[in-house]
């Protein structure tokens, strides 16, 4: 099962970034390993995965959960890398937030140790996101690798989606602090709405938020009041290229294109006439929160390339929605 690069563990295979980059380390030439959720009834479809090509080769799927820390283990020993992606996603805050941060904070501690106990993983890359960032008492235009959110501010304050802000911010913190703490190379990936094609089944998330207005999610229309996107293909090549860089060290805010709801709009109309998409003037009343830039300074300076824009972005995702049967 070895690839000519040797093998990675990718966690929360069947998820949307998690499968599109095991994709790409399969055509990098990585044997992977990936962890999916115990599936009792056999719902679970990994199909999708395992067609990958490659992955009959190179591929293999192992059973874990972020409750159970040490299930990640045998997934893990003899790999050289490891792409923590799975989360505990509650966006709509049916858990107490506590439980949530201590599910994640756990499970990547858990995930760490198993890391260090393989003598064999040279780098960590965790997935982290721009919740961790934007909900700061900053008035910057532009935030960069230094802007934290600010997790008592939004426990005093819960609106939607507080936990997962709250456990993405302290879980990434906590990863860091373990690898300074272990001598173990960790380096945190922090990107912002991630759109673009999808072969999951599963309709992804944040791929159903950016198509809000195609889909007349009104409800949804807030989140898009100011966006920063970033393509998934994007993201999984700044995973491999922060695996593989030398002197990667810290975090990386990865965000490649901002858009406002009214741009958004004419933008849409503009390219899809076929989709009844709200008017500019419609939505003057919608009201969401404005965030600043993030930068990706540090990512580039690093030396990677972002390949793909706004059009990229909804080109592939409505493509995907199409033959998935979404639209």
């Amino acid at each position: 099962m070895e690839g000519n690069k040797g093998t990675v563990c990718v966690t929360g295979g069947t998820g949307f970034i998690a499968s599109w980059l095991i994709m790409r380390l399969l055509e990098h030439g990585y044997s992977v390993r990936t962890t999916v959720r115990s599936d009792p009834d056999g719902k679970r479809d990994t199909s999708f995965l395992k067609n990958l090509p490659g992955a009959s080769e190179r591929l293999q799927i192992f059973t874990a959960d972020l409750s159970n820390p040490e299930s990640f283990g045998p997934a893990i020993e003899g790999c050289i890398g490891v792409f923590h992606i799975a989360t505990p996603l509650d966006f709509e805050d049916r858990e107490p937030e506590p439980v949530v941060t201590k599910r994640s904070i756990d499970g990547a501690l858990g995930i760490l140790r198993a890391c260090l106990n393989s003598k064999t993983v040279k780098r960590v890359v965790y997935t982290s996101s721009a919740a961790a960032v934007q909900f700061n008492n900053s008035t910057a235009d532009i935030y960069d690798e230094g802007c934290w959110t600010d997790v008592e501010s939004i426990r005093k304050m819960p609106s939607f989606g507080s936990s997962y802000a709250i456990s993405k911010t302290l879980t990434e913190k906590a990863v860091l602090e373990f690898g300074e703490q272990h001598g173990l190379e960790v380096v945190t990936v922090v990107p912002t709405l991630v759109h673009g094609p999808f072969i999951c089944p599963k309709f992804a998330g944040s791929v159903r938020t950016s198509l809000a207005l195609v889909l007349g999610n009104e409800k949804e229309y807030p989140f898009l009041f100011e966006v920063t996107f970033v393509h998934v293909d994007d993201l999984a090549r700044v995973h491999i290229f922060l695996f593989e860089h030398p002197d990667a060290k810290g975090r990386y805010l990865c965000s490649s294109a901002t858009m406002t709801l009214e741009e958004m709009s004419k933008f849409l109309s503009e390219r899809y006439p076929e989709f009844q998409i709200p008017s500019p003037e419609s939505l003057k009343e919608v009201k969401g929160l404005r965030f600043a830039c993030l930068s990706s300074k540090k990512l580039l300076d690093t030396g990677f390339e972002y390949k793909y824009g706004i059009e990229d972005m909804f080109d592939g995702a409505i493509q995907s929605c199409k033959e998935k049967g979404y639209l």
